[in-house]
């Protein structure tokens, strides 16, 4: 890819990065990179900048989405805003010769340990802490959903997926992304109803969304809210 920029008539300028390849179309996509440009190898200059003008307000439009949606990355120290069932609590970092438990008292998160400047230790005992919160949630959720459909569930495991929430295979076996607990209750609820419904229909048919329907009516919604939360939810390695 060649890095190119764009100029605008009002002065201002579009970094993207152009791919040349054997096509007959001009593809423009958002990336976590910024504008990416796919052009025929033959396209000239003056036809490409030509699109990309008649296409600009569109393109900023989609950039200024994306910077909006951007989170700044953990730096796991004292003071950090963290979230836990869909409530606001912080990070507090304690040195402690022996103590090394984390527990939650009220809004605060506290990690204590003899190593409490090393990040790479606070961000291990952070994230088991939320390991070992969200697979006894999950399980119960999941017990409770599939006595109510009458169905057996052979596992509930925890994910650590990058793009799905969770899964459900045909041995019954269910899935669900520990990052979740960072969630409000309902949004929780909401992903392991629509795992659940996979024991009726392994697939996204018409029917299997009538039997989500059937288990969390307020689906919809629930799934906005859940987009809305994603890079907020996967600020977390």
């Amino acid at each position: 890819m060649i890095e190119q920029r764009l100029q605008l008539p009002n002065g201002q300028s579009i970094q993207y990065l152009l791919d040349l390849r054997a096509r007959r179309t001009i593809g423009l996509k958002i990336t976590t990179n910024g504008l990416v440009v796919h052009a025929p190898k033959r396209i000239s200059a003056t036809q490409l900048q030509q699109v990309l003008l008649e296409k600009s307000g569109w393109i900023q439009q989609k950039l200024a989405l994306r910077e909006a949606n951007q989170v700044a990355p953990m730096q796991w120290q004292d003071g950090e805003p963290l979230l836990f069932m869909g409530q606001d609590i912080v990070l507090t970092l304690q040195h402690h010769a022996t103590n090394k438990a984390v527990t939650l008292q009220g809004n605060q998160l506290l990690v204590r340990s003899p190593q409490i400047d090393q990040t790479a230790l606070v961000a291990r005992k952070v994230l088991q802490w939320y390991a070992q919160q969200a697979l006894p949630d999950f399980t119960r959720r999941v017990e409770l959903i599939a006595a109510q459909m009458g169905e057996k569930v052979s596992a509930v495991g925890l994910s650590n997926a990058k793009s799905r929430w969770g899964s459900c295979n045909s041995r019954k076996q269910i899935r669900l992304n520990w990052r979740l607990i960072q969630a409000p209750p309902h949004v929780i609820q909401y992903v392991v109803c629509h795992e659940m419904a996979h024991l009726k229909e392994m697939n996204h048919s018409a029917r299997f969304y009538a039997v989500q329907e059937s288990l969390f009516p307020n689906h919809v919604q629930a799934e906005k809210e859940l987009k809305a939360l994603s890079s907020i939810l996967h600020r977390m390695a």
